[in-house]
Formats: structure tokens, sequence, C-alpha cells
């Protein structure tokens, strides 16, 4: 593992092996952690958090009640993305990455110690409403965080590769999920897992939590900050300075091409993960380990896909290795549909692998491109504004209108709005400059 240097002007920023094997641990621990929390609300929504938390009406209401709630937790990304960017960029990246993952780890494990509406009544309701929301607000300024460590640290030739490392904690923290409650399934009968055994999943992020701290409080700063904030400081305009997040705003090109790129690309993500479990279970009759399973199963090949994708984006360009598995999911979608509705389960792992690769290739170049759009002193505002951005307009709403998509109008609306949303990325990238050696560390963008 080479050490990094970026070189500004006359300057030379080194970052040791140790310190950058430190970023990469800790920035990684921190994604699996947020997307193991994700993974978990919605394989639990579409099976027991409905009836629990949002008692009254059929099934299909309380699944969509269950799933809006976890919509809430991406409204308030984006607010914790504008907060968490503005104070990482004045303040630095480190605090932020310590002070949101404390944050969204307390927040998960305090799900799981909630009463439940039977106990309670509609408190129960309230309080995981408002636990949702705080770690909404917290991840809205943990990834971004996550992301620009490692990329702020790691080699310029090889950024894409290293920065994939945090995008691919998103499919880690599937399969620990699926594990999680797969292997409490396994154990318990069905009636204490849904009373009880639920909780434990929540309560797992605890040992999650306390390693993840105690790696990311050995994280040095961010070198390639520290040289701006040091050439921001010597500069007469420093105290003028305009918050970054109004900059960034200031200038919406970059935020409006990060938008569109992810649009697809989240959409993408929680058809294969999250809709996919409650259209097979429900829909199909398939038993609710198989999915899973398959869902496990297809997000080792999107972990294994960002890596490669990372990587191809090194040698390649970022354009060109996210625009062939754009492509690639547009193609994929009516196929993906057709083997799931084959009732046929070796056809559905097929089904959901193959689009968990592709998503993968296309999401793995996607944060140093995104870290690339931006100057230092608006970097982390800018790719805040993009991941939690995109939250709110894809990822928020796109389980639940998959779910009435495919209730009210059947499987092929569900494949126009994925093939829909995928052209807009096409597009966006092919708008797009190429960002490939970009030197983070100069002043001057």
């Amino acid at each position: 593992m080479p050490a990094s240097h970026e070189t500004a002007g006359s300057r030379s920023v080194s970052v040791s092996r140790s310190a950058f094997r430190r970023v990469l641990a800790g920035s990684t621990a921190g994604a699996v952690l947020e997307w193991y929390d994700f993974a978990l609300y919605g394989i639990l929504a579409a099976t027991v958090l409905g009836p629990l938390f949002f008692p009254g009406g059929d099934g299909f209401a309380q699944l969509l009640l269950a799933l809006a709630t976890q919509g809430l937790g991406f409204v308030a990304r984006p607010i914790g993305g504008i907060v968490f960017g503005h104070l990482g960029d004045r303040l630095g990246r480190k605090p932020m990455l310590v002070t949101t993952f404390l944050l969204l780890g307390l927040s998960t494990s305090a799900i799981g110690l909630l009463p439940t509406y039977s106990q309670v009544g509609i408190g129960a309701t309230i309080s995981l409403v408002v636990l949702r929301l705080i770690q909404g607000f917290a991840l809205g300024g943990e990834f971004g965080a996550a992301v620009l460590m490692v990329s702020e640290y790691g080699s310029p030739k090889r950024r894409g590769f290293w920065s994939a490392w945090p995008q691919a904690g998103a499919p880690l923290g599937t399969v620990l999920a699926t594990a999680v409650v797969g292997g409490i399934a396994l154990v318990l009968p069905e009636n204490a897992f849904d009373q009880w055994g639920w909780r434990v999943g929540f309560l797992f992020a605890i040992p999650l939590l306390v390693i993840g701290f105690w790696i990311r409080r050995r994280i040095d700063e961010s070198p390639v900050f520290q040289e701006a904030r040091a050439r921001a400081t010597a500069s007469a305009d420093a105290v003028r300075e305009r918050s970054s997040i109004l900059e960034t705003l200031a200038h919406p090109g970059p935020v409006l091409r990060g938008l569109g790129v992810r649009l697809g690309e989240n959409v993408a993500f929680y058809v294969y993960t999250v809709f996919v479990v409650a259209y097979a279970t429900k829909t199909f009759g398939y038993d609710k380990s198989d999915v899973l399973l398959a869902v496990a199963v297809g997000s080792l090949l999107q972990f294994a896909g960002m890596l490669a994708g990372g990587y191809w984006s090194d040698l390649v360009g970022r354009r060109i290795a996210m625009l062939v598995p754009a492509a690639g999911l547009a193609v994929w979608a009516p196929v993906f549909f057709a083997v799931v509705q084959a009732d046929d389960l070796p056809l559905l792992y097929l089904g959901i692998g193959v689009g968990a690769a592709l998503h993968g290739l296309l999401a793995g170049p996607e944060a140093a491109w995104i870290a690339e759009l931006f100057p230092t002193r608006r970097r982390f505002a800018g790719a805040s504004l993009v991941f939690q951005g995109s939250s709110i307009i894809a990822g928020a709403p796109a389980p639940l209108i998959a779910v009435w998509l495919a209730e009210k109008q059947g499987p092929t609306a569900v494949v126009l709005y994925l093939v829909g949303t995928i052209a807009v990325t096409l597009v966006a990238l092919l708008l797009s400059a190429e960002t490939r050696g970009t030197d983070l560390n100069s002043g001057s963008r």
C-alpha cells in the first residue's frame, strides 16, 4: 500500500502506510454500520416492523407505513449533509467522522430497546420516527466524511480503488444485516423472532460502534484539508469566506451532475436489495430465508463489483467505468423481473446477483468521481449535497414507489421506473467531463 503524494505548487503531502490503513479501516467500518442499519430496517420493515409499530389496516398498508418510516430517515439526511458539510469544511473531516458515527450507532441500538405499539401506544410509533430522523441526520454527514477522508488520503493514481472501499460498506452492511437476521430467525421460533428476536439485530450495532469508534479516534486529520486550511488562514480573504454550502449552491453544475448520476444508481440499489424482499415473498410466495440468502449472495457480488469498478476507473477513467454498467442495468431490468416471476429459486439468485454486480460496478467509481468534482474548501459540502440530496429524491421513495407500482400497475411499471431513472444517470454521465487525475490539493480549483 503506497504512501500518498499530492502536490500543491511547491508543497507535497505525504501519508504513511499506517495512517492510511487507519483511515481506510475507520471509514469502511462506519460505512458498514451505516448500511447495516438501513439494510436491517429494510429487511425488518418488509417482514415484522409493520404490525409491531403500525397496527390497523391490512398487511399492504402496514408494509407501506413501515417503508415510509424508512423514508423519513432519508428526509433527515440532506439536513445532516448541510449541517455536517458546513462544519466539515470549517472544522475538519475527523470531528465529523467521530460525531456522526456516535450518533448513528447509538440511535440504531436504541431502536432495539423500543417498546411496541401494543405496550405503550402511539408513543412507540413516535419514538421509532424520532430515532429514524436522528439516524438520517447523522448519516447525512457520516458517509461524506468517510469517503472524503479516504479520497484525500489515498494515492491519486489509485484513488478510484481506495475510495471504493467506503462505498463497498453498503453491500458489506447488507450481508451482515442479512446474516444476523437469518441467523436469529434460524435459531428462534417464528413467534419468538416476531416478538423480541428482531431486537437483537439492532443491539448488534453496539459492538460495531465500539470497534469503529476506537479506530476513528486514532485517525489524523486529512492532510489535504490541513493544507487548504493553512492557505485560507494565510489569505486576507479568509474571514470573508462564505459558508461552503452557499458557495457550492452558487456553483450548482457539479451538484446537478452528481445528483443525476446518483438517481438511477440509488433506485437500482433499493430495487435489488429492499424491494425484492417484499416483492418475492409477498407476491410470489418465496420463502423469506431463501430471498434473504439470495440478497446476501448478490451483495457479495456487489461488493466485488464496487472494488472492481473503482480499480477499472483508475485505468480507463471514471466516465467510461460508470457508463458501461449503467447501460447494463437498463438492459437487465426487464430480465430481472422475468426471472423473478419464473418462480424458480436458481433464477432468482441469477436475477439478483447480476443486478447487484452491475450496480456495484457503477457505484464503485462514484466516490472518487464525486470528490473530484469539488475544490477542498467546499468538497465536504458538495459531496454531502450529492450523496444525501440523491437519497431524498431517489433512495427514500424508491422502495415505496416500487412496492406501490408492483401492487397497482404490475411489474412492467417498475421496469419502466428503473430504466427511466437509469436513463437520467446515462445523460448526466455523458454531460460530465473526465475527472481522473484531478489534483485534490490544488488551491486553484
